[in-house]
Protein backbone atom coordinates (compact mmCIF):
# COMPACT_ATOMS: atom_id res chain seq x y z
CA UNK A 1 0.00 0.00 0.00
CA UNK A 2 1.31 3.45 -0.91
CA UNK A 3 1.34 6.03 1.83
CA UNK A 4 0.80 9.52 0.50
CA UNK A 5 2.40 11.80 3.07
CA UNK A 6 4.00 15.19 2.72
CA UNK A 7 7.62 15.51 3.63
CA UNK A 8 8.23 17.37 6.88
CA UNK A 9 9.69 20.36 5.02
CA UNK A 10 6.35 21.02 3.33
CA UNK A 11 3.67 22.91 5.23
CA UNK A 12 0.24 22.05 3.85
CA UNK A 13 -1.34 25.21 5.25
CA UNK A 14 1.23 27.35 3.40
CA UNK A 15 0.83 25.35 0.20
CA UNK A 16 -2.94 25.85 0.22
CA UNK A 17 -2.89 29.49 1.28
CA UNK A 18 -4.22 31.72 -1.48
CA UNK A 19 -5.29 28.78 -3.60
CA UNK A 20 -8.45 29.15 -5.63
CA UNK A 21 -10.68 26.10 -5.93
CA UNK A 22 -11.68 25.44 -9.51
CA UNK A 23 -9.24 27.99 -10.92
CA UNK A 24 -8.60 25.93 -14.06
CA UNK A 25 -11.89 24.07 -14.31
CA UNK A 26 -13.06 25.89 -17.46
CA UNK A 27 -9.80 25.19 -19.32
CA UNK A 28 -10.00 21.56 -18.23
CA UNK A 29 -13.60 21.19 -19.36
CA UNK A 30 -12.84 22.83 -22.70
CA UNK A 31 -10.19 20.21 -23.44
CA UNK A 32 -11.92 17.12 -22.07
CA UNK A 33 -15.13 15.50 -23.22
CA UNK A 34 -15.94 12.40 -21.23
CA UNK A 35 -18.87 10.20 -22.17
CA UNK A 36 -19.99 7.33 -19.97
CA UNK A 37 -20.84 4.22 -21.98
CA UNK A 38 -23.52 1.79 -20.89
CA UNK A 39 -21.93 -1.46 -19.67
CA UNK A 40 -23.18 -3.48 -22.66
CA UNK A 41 -21.75 -0.93 -25.09
CA UNK A 42 -18.45 -0.71 -23.21
CA UNK A 43 -18.01 -4.49 -23.46
CA UNK A 44 -18.07 -4.21 -27.26
CA UNK A 45 -15.06 -1.87 -27.36
CA UNK A 46 -11.63 -2.82 -26.02
CA UNK A 47 -10.26 0.72 -26.01
CA UNK A 48 -10.90 4.43 -26.43
CA UNK A 49 -9.46 4.19 -29.93
CA UNK A 50 -11.96 1.48 -30.88
CA UNK A 51 -14.86 3.66 -29.74
CA UNK A 52 -13.58 6.65 -31.71
CA UNK A 53 -13.01 4.54 -34.83
CA UNK A 54 -16.56 3.18 -34.67
CA UNK A 55 -18.04 6.64 -34.17
CA UNK A 56 -16.05 8.03 -37.10
CA UNK A 57 -17.46 5.25 -39.26
CA UNK A 58 -20.98 6.16 -38.16
CA UNK A 59 -20.30 9.80 -39.05
CA UNK A 60 -19.03 8.83 -42.52
CA UNK A 61 -22.02 6.55 -43.10
CA UNK A 62 -24.42 9.33 -42.09
CA UNK A 63 -22.87 11.54 -44.78
CA UNK A 64 -23.56 9.06 -47.59
CA UNK A 65 -26.46 10.35 -49.70
CA UNK A 66 -29.48 8.10 -49.52
CA UNK A 67 -31.87 7.58 -52.41
CA UNK A 68 -35.15 9.42 -52.02
CA UNK A 69 -38.44 7.52 -51.77
CA UNK A 70 -39.29 8.64 -55.33
CA UNK A 71 -36.09 7.07 -56.67
CA UNK A 72 -36.71 3.81 -54.83
CA UNK A 73 -40.33 3.56 -56.04
CA UNK A 74 -39.54 3.94 -59.75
Amino acid sequence: MIEDELRPEYNLEELLKGGVQGKYVEQYRAGVNIVRLAPDVARAFPSEEAVNEALRLVIRMAQIPRPSQDTVAS
